[in-house]
This record gives structure tokens, sequence and C-alpha cells, in this order.
């Protein structure tokens, strides 16, 4: 990352701003720390002023939505308990989620919590994969059917946008964000000194698995084709169709970039959405199984092994959060 990466806040009435004050002393943490500006953080808001926030907080934003400086933006949750209660706010944010989805495509969109809402009513979510708080995802599912929701999933990066669950989700953004501009050991360094959560620890297998980590329009194509798809159904003639290329040339280059074959390539991502699922939900592998498109249980198990050494069970054992 040579330039400073400009990031928007996003203030509105009612939002909940504690997660963007951690979000911003991360990004401030990472600047600190490599002694460079790589993140410059602002609040943001449909118009500049003050903000009525969450707890009677009064925020001010420096800069209005129509700032065509910003390269990024973070939006936060706001407070709700069911939801109708969600529904009844968006209605009263209409004119913002109208500012968000005529924002530049160049500007990237993340949001956690409740906030996902706001994101995917601009439509700005539409076609991608995306995750929400669980107890908003039947809701989500009916109220934006163009979204392909991942609800089992904590955190969904896309290129241009990032969801994730939950009021502490700013901090997986937050570390994809410092991981990919930075590194890894500086997140790490960050989390010790600010005693933060520590994050789930993938196992060696998937690491360099999450779309965010593709390090080429390729490999992220490759890579959304690939999660869509049942993986009884991914084979390599099926992937190069869909990517426009002969299945040589899409050997060639994901030799190249990888340094694996296609098959395995494809297959390491595909068991990386069950490994997702083993540690963050309870669903059972059979359930698992057919979610993905796998031809059997006993077939995810054989593949899981094989590339990990260890059993669905004895992975979510070792690496599961729920």
């Amino acid at each position: 990352m040579t330039e400073s990466l400009r990031v928007g806040l996003l203030l509105y009435p009612g939002c909940m701003p504690a997660g963007l004050f951690a979000f911003a002393d991360l990004l401030h943490a990472a600047n600190r720390r490599t002694g460079k500006a790589l993140f410059t953080v602002g609040h943001v808001a449909l118009q500049p002023g003050p903000v009525l926030c969450a707890h009677g907080m009064h925020l001010n934003a420096s800069a209005g939505l129509d700032d065509r400086e910003l390269d990024a933006l973070l939006v936060p949750g706001f407070w709700a308990e069911s939801a109708p209660l969600v529904e009844a706010a968006l209605a009263n944010h209409a004119a913002l989620i109208k500012a968000l989805a005529g924002l530049p495509k160049r500007i990237q969109l993340w949001s956690y919590c409740t906030g996902v809402a706001v994101l995917a009513a601009s439509g700005r979510l539409n076609g991608q994969p995306a995750t929400v708080t669980w107890w908003l995802a039947e809701a989500m599912r009916q109220r934006h059917a163009k979204v392909r929701w991942q609800s089992e999933r904590s955190c969904v990066f896309n290129e241009r946008t990032a969801t994730a669950s939950g009021v502490n989700g700013y901090l997986p953004i937050a570390q994809a964000l410092i991981e990919r501009g930075v590194s890894a050991e500086v997140f790490h360094d960050l989390t010790r000194l600010m005693v933060l959560p520590r994050p789930a620890v993938a196992h060696p297998a998937f690491q360099g698995a999450s779309l965010m980590e593709q390090s080429s329009p390729l490999l992220r194509q490759a890579h959304g084709v690939i999660e869509y798809l049942p993986a009884e159904h991914l084979t390599v003639q099926v992937l190069a169709d869909r990517l426009g290329l002969s299945e040589r040339t899409l050997a060639r280059r994901i030799k190249a970039e990888t340094g694996e074959a296609v098959a395995a390539y494809a297959r390491r991502i595909k068991l990386n959405q069950a490994s997702e699922r083993l540690t963050l939900t309870a669903l059972p592998v059979t359930a698992i199984s057919e979610q993905l498109g796998f031809s059997s249980d006993a077939n995810l198990r054989r593949m899981f092994k094989a590339l990990t050494g260890l059993t669905p069970a004895a992975y979510r054992q070792a690496f599961g959060r729920y």
C-alpha cells in the first residue's frame, strides 16, 4: 500500500458509534506501528455537521457522502431487537440509502451488524455473497433475494464490499484490511498491544483462501465461481468455460499465480467453505455437504481429511468457535 487509503466512517441518526471508534483506533495503531500514513479516517454523513447517534451521543461529520475523495466507507449498525424494528429504521433512512446507492462504484463499502441491512437496501450487495447477524438472516433473504446470503459465515469479503455479523464485526474487517495492506504480523502485534479478541486461527491448508487474499482479478473471479458452483459440478472444464478461457490457459495462469494445479486450487477453495461452516456453525457434516453440493458427506469427509489431515469432527474440535 503506497498511498493513504481514505476511509469514511458513516454517521447517521441512531447509529452505534462504538465500533467506529474501535475501527479508527486500529487503523491509527497500524499507522503508528509502521510509521506511515497508510490510512486516513474521518466521519462522514449524509450532510456535514452534527449527528445524533445512539445513546444521545452527538458526533460531528466533517464531510458529506458527496465527498468524492473517499476510497472506502464503513457502515455501522443501529440498535434494533427485531426485524420489524429494522424495517422501520430503514424506512426512516430512505435518503441515506438512496445516497449509498448512488456512490461511485470505485468506493469500497463495508458494513457490520444491522448496518448490513442498510447496505443491502441500497442494492450494492446484489449478486454478491454477504452475511448478516443471525436473527436477521431470514428477513434479509425475503427482502433482498438478489443477495447471495451466507449467514452461516461471520464475515464475507468481496472485491468491493465486505459484510460481517455482530456488533464486533468491525474487527474482522479491520483485520483483513490491515493484513492485506500491511501484514498479518503487524495485525498480530496490534491485537497483543490493544488486548483485542483474538480472531479465529485458520488451518495452514486454508491460509490465503479468502476472496480478499486473492492476488489478481482472475483469482478473485475464479474464487467467486468456485464458491457459487456445487462441488459435484466443479470441474476444470466448467470453471474454464465460466471464466471464458481454454482449459490449458486457465491451468497455466492458475499454476503461475498460485503454484497449484487448477483442480487442487478449486478443491482447496471449496473445502475452505466447509471449514468455515465447521468452525462457525453447529451444522452437521451431512447438512454442510448438501449445502455445498458434494456428492455425499462421505466424499466431503474423505477430501477434507486428505487436505487437512483431520476429520471434520476433529477439525471442528480444534478450530471451532461455536
